[in-house]
């Protein structure tokens, strides 16, 4: 397999293709296992042998992070790095070497009761720092300094990564749940930074192709876009470090509003009939409605903290994922920026998923498992519908 990215099999010719699928395929493959579990529960059955070592809803949250939404965000790295630095794409059997790190990790993790807790650890750590290594490689060869942030982001990710299997390993105590936490924040303070760049542009440049006026191009204030980055970075060190609730909640309230307001100048009324535009300000949207939950809940008791926390990771981690997910392979294959209609239907499962889970619980706490089997039928619709459409899209040839 030669590892010019040019002469590739188009699967492996750059990071979005596999990894794109994989995290498609692991949404599904892992809500379901997650759903079965719970359907054992309810009926109050028992797992003689199970095969999962770690409490299930620990490796649930886990996989979300660590399995799907990493897989996503290896994918980004790997096909946005070389456009801001014009290194090499990594491709062919390195690409597919990574991938099997990966599919490793899952493996591991899935039959973990069968294996050394240190050895599941050690496998399925192994994938995040070989792609810090590969954004590092790619930084070093045009180091912007804004682009620097996200080593800063994989090594918190692998921190928090560590602090679980930390737990697993019984090498700590009580850290899993606080890895989590900070993954999930990390990957908010991800999208922030993201979204901050390719929002407003892409829809500034919707907005020109088709003549508006200049009253609907977005604005940008580099205060806000200072502001909204640093708020969800403290809020991402009230947990880090532990801090009282009263804090937390009062920086995840700042970070929404000041989010909020960043996001008002983005003029998505402008882009109302064009799904691949609204997805992106919906999901940023839900970053602002996250931290917002997140604030109520710490300070006032509701909605739940765990609630919140779904909130963050289905409305702005799904969201957003999906919506670069249907967006990046269509440029990146020469086809139009123009989704089908099933996948702007997919846009609002994953939204309806977040309102039903991090919501209704809190007014019907007594139907737990209706709600969250409904979410979950949701989130797998909205990936499944990706997957129907996108296969070809990424294992094909790109369009003359």
């Amino acid at each position: 397999m030669n590892t010019n990215p040019d002469v590739q099999a188009p699967f492996l010719s750059v990071g979005f293709r596999p990894f794109f699928l994989l995290a498609g395929l692991y949404a599904v493959i892992s809500m379901l296992a997650w759903m079965a579990w719970l359907m054992l529960h309810s009926l109050n059955a028992v797992v003689l042998t199970p095969t999962i070592a770690v409490a299930t809803h620990l490796w649930h949250g886990h996989e979300m992070l660590f399995g799907f939404a990493a897989a996503v965000i290896t994918g980004f790295m790997l096909t946005a790095v070389p456009g801001w630095t014009g290194a090499g794409r990594v491709s062919g059997w390195p690409l597919l070497g990574l991938a099997i790190v990966w599919i490793a990790g899952r493996v591991v993790l899935w039959f973990s009761s069968f294996l050394p807790a240190i050895l599941v650890a050690a496998v399925d750590m192994a994938h995040l720092p070989l792609v810090g290594g590969i954004v590092l490689l790619g930084l070093i060869k045009r180091p912007a300094p804004r682009n620097l942030i996200f080593l800063f982001l994989l090594m918190m990710l692998i921190v928090a990564n560590g602090a679980v299997h930390g737990e697993w390993t019984g090498l700590t105590e009580d850290t899993a749940s606080w890895g989590l936490a900070v993954a999930l924040v990390t990957t908010t303070l991800l999208i922030v930074i993201l979204g901050g760049r390719i929002v407003p542009s892409f829809t500034r440049n919707a907005i020109v192709r088709r003549g508006n006026g200049q009253e609907d191009v977005p604005r940008s204030s580099g205060f806000l876009d200072i502001a909204s980055m640093a708020a969800v970075a403290a809020v991402l060190g009230c947990y880090v470090f532990a801090l009282p609730d009263t804090a937390t909640g009062i920086a995840a309230g700042l970070a929404a509003l000041v989010n909020l307001v960043r996001l008002s100048l983005w003029q998505g009324r402008s882009v109302l009939g064009d799904p691949i535009l609204w997805s992106l300000h919906l999901a940023y949207l839900w970053v602002a409605v996250g931290l917002a939950a997140l604030a109520t809940s710490l300070l006032m008791d509701w909605p739940s903290h765990n609630a919140a926390l779904h909130l963050l990771a289905i409305g702005a981690v799904g969201g957003m994922t999906l919506a670069m997910m249907t967006r990046a392979p269509l440029g990146h294959t020469g086809r139009p920026l123009v989704v089908a209609r099933p996948i702007a239907i997919a846009y609002l499962l994953i939204t309806a998923a977040a309102l039903l889970r991090g919501f209704a619980l809190n007014f019907f706490p007594d139907e737990y498992y209706f709600v969250v089997f409904a979410a979950g039928g949701l989130w797998i619709s909205g990936f499944l519908i990706f997957l129907i459409l996108y296969t070809p899209i990424l294992t094909g040839p790109p369009v003359k």
